[in-house]
């Protein structure tokens, strides 16, 4: 399973990620988290460009929104 992070939710991904480390769910799942600048993907990119990247790439897009959306 892949997410791709919106570059302002980084340090919050770093988080998530330990606490599900932490709770062995990577031993169960393989989780990869990845961002903007590993994929070269610009900051600036457009809603749309993320979305279809993410989709291209079979990603679960983590973003400022979906946070809202959940939390």
């Amino acid at each position: 399973m892949i997410f791709l992070i919106d570059q302002n939710l980084e340090g919050y991904a770093e988080i998530l990620l330990g606490a599900i480390a932490s709770k062995g769910w990577l031993d169960l799942i393989p989780i990869q988290f990845i961002t903007f600048a590993e994929i070269e993907l610009p900051p600036n990119s457009t809603d749309r460009v993320v979305w279809r990247y993410a989709q291209l790439h079979k990603m679960i897009l983590l973003s400022n929104d979906t946070m809202r959306s959940i939390g």
